[in-house]
Order: C-alpha cells, then structure tokens, then sequence
C-alpha cells in the first residue's frame, strides 16, 4: 500500500486522507503493534476530535476513556497522545503530552 505524504514527525500532511487501512499501514511503517485497545484509544480520540475540534490532553483523554493514564505510557512505552494522534490522522498535540 501506498502511504500519503507524511511530515518530519510521520503525521499525514493531509489529515483527510486517513482511513483505518492507512493508519495500520503507517504504523506496520513505524514497528507499532495496534492491538484492540489501542485501536479503541485511536477511535476514541477521533470521536473526541470531532466532538470538541481539539486534541485533549493525556489527563483528560485517560478520564474521557476511563482508563489509568500510567497505563496509556506504558502501554504506548511514550507519551500516549502523539502516537494516537499519528495514526488517528489528527493534528499533534500540543503542550505537554
């Protein structure tokens, strides 16, 4: 599969580009297994996305899905919110994540 154009940071440059099909591509690109639960966090934080039109913090994103935000880290081994919002085609987030 082809993969759109993607900035320094592996973000698509065109975020309408996204489809499920690619965000598992970029990150088979990156050696990022998405397993169930992160690929719940990913939709989830696309659901938030269009909902509020903001990427939400690490702290409110852990609350929005009831999850322990220690276990995001370590399940992402990083900070959570750059690698869901990579492969969820949404903007980077900003501050501190």
């Amino acid at each position: 599969m082809e993969l759109p154009k993607r900035d320094g940071d592996g973000y698509l440059v065109d975020s309408s580009m996204w489809t499920s099909e690619i965000a598992r591509a970029m990150a088979q690109v990156d050696g990022v297994k998405l397993d169930d639960t992160k690929w719940l966090q990913i939709l989830k934080a696309r659901e938030y996305y269009e909902e509020y039109a903001v990427v939400p913090p690490i702290r409110k994103f852990s609350k929005y899905m009831g999850e322990d935000q220690k276990a995001m880290f370590k399940m992402w081994m990083t900070g959570p919110m750059k690698p869901i919002t990579k492969y969820g085609g949404l903007p980077k987030p900003t501050g501190c994540v």
